[in-house]
């Protein structure tokens, strides 16, 4: 094994920069990953710009699949786990005594402890982020095993896109069988939704995208995952459309991956009585004007949502292994290491007519 990694660190707002960093000696409770492949989030753009406030030096990067280069015996035992199988690793662990941690609650950490977004690259052993060769695994990581022929595209996908999903409309949502699901937004977040209901039982799963090029192969993907119906925002009224969907009953549940404030405006009208929304969007700087007295006179239930479970994960990972989806195919552009900024640039549309669904990197070059 290597004693340094190379690793892209943002030093600034709108700073990036090439650095190395020493690989940490192994003992009994950790782990070092070679990382095969990290995904771009569609939140890493914000923390580039400073649209939200991160620590530098920060290596980012929390989508993370790779191979197990080194393991202490008992972080091997209690994961599992052995060197030379392919992970999956959540990108949160905490620390493990704070309240919320000890309630279970670790993706709420009071320290925030995790991989790419909180924790900076200057606190020690410092591979803290998977836009990195190497990745430091903590006695807490919260590692899943994942069968090797499963591609990496797909494998990439697994935390952060399908576990997501899984706790936001399952374990949060409550979507269930026979469920309408109205999801806004095809982006990463919505397809992985699309799927999620798909597997849930939903039995109307309606997408609202819009008819701009860019959309199309969203889609297009949207219907290969399950979508029923696909409303055209810029070209039918949702609300209208919906309810001639659904004969006027409206939705169990609608979930707003998109981070457009009318989506949450004209929730409460989109669900039925006593129907759920579930917002895993952020609105800033323009905040979602919400109705209450629908809220109230319905009682609807809104839900936000943020992050992951450890039992999502672990769905995520046998619809991931069960192949019934071709999710490969959202991932549209790859990167190598050197090329990390473009790759933030790029998933957050600052580069000239490319319009990614989902940007990877690869660490170690392209397998």
């Amino acid at each position: 094994m290597k004693i340094k990694s190379r690793a892209a660190v943002l030093t600034g707002i709108r700073q990036m920069e090439m650095g190395e960093f020493p690989i940490p000696e192994v003992h009994d409770n950790d782990g070092i990953l070679k990382v095969d492949m990290v995904g771009v989030c569609g939140s890493d753009p914000g923390f580039y710009r400073g649209k939200t406030k991160v620590p530098f030096p920060l290596i980012m990067g929390h989508e993370i699949v790779g191979t197990i280069e080194e393991i202490g015996d008992e972080k091997a035992k209690a994961c599992s786990i052995k060197k030379g199988d392919r992970v999956v690793v959540e990108n949160r662990f905490g620390c493990g005594v704070c309240r919320e941690c000890i309630k279970g609650n670790y993706s709420k950490c009071t320290h925030r402890l995790g991989y790419g977004v909180y924790t900076p690259c200057s606190l020690p052993p410092y591979l803290w982020g998977a836009y990195s060769e190497y990745l430091y695994l903590p006695p807490r990581a919260m590692i899943h095993k994942m069968d090797p022929k499963v591609p990496l595209e797909a494998a990439v996908l697994t935390t952060s896109v399908i576990g997501n999903n899984v706790r936001w409309l399952r374990e949060i949502g409550g979507v269930t069988i026979g469920d309408t699901v109205v999801i806004a937004g095809p982006g990463q977040q919505g397809l992985a939704a699309t799927v999620v209901a798909k597997e849930s039982g939903a039995s109307k799963i309606i997408v609202l995208a819009t008819s701009a090029s860019y959309d199309e192969a969203r889609i297009k993907l949207a219907v290969e995952f399950g979508a029923t119906d696909i409303v055209l925002t810029d070209k039918q009224n949702s609300l209208k459309t919906v309810r001639e969907i659904t004969n006027g009953e409206m939705a169990d549940i609608m979930m707003d991956t998109s981070g457009d404030p009318h989506n949450m405006e004209i929730a409460p009208d989109m669900v039925k009585v006593m129907g759920t929304i579930v917002t895993p969007g952020l609105y800033g700087p323009h905040p979602a004007s919400v109705d209450f007295d629908k809220v109230v006179q319905k009682e609807l239930k809104i839900y936000g949502a943020l992050a992951q479970s450890y039992e999502a994960n672990e769905a995520a990972v046998k619809i991931v292994e069960s192949r019934k989806y071709p999710l490969e195919k959202m991932v549209t552009h790859w990167f190598e290491l050197e090329e990390a900024e473009k790759a933030v640039l790029t998933t957050g549309h600052e580069i000239p007519n490319e319009n990614p669904i989902k940007c990877v990197i690869t660490p170690n070059g392209r397998k």
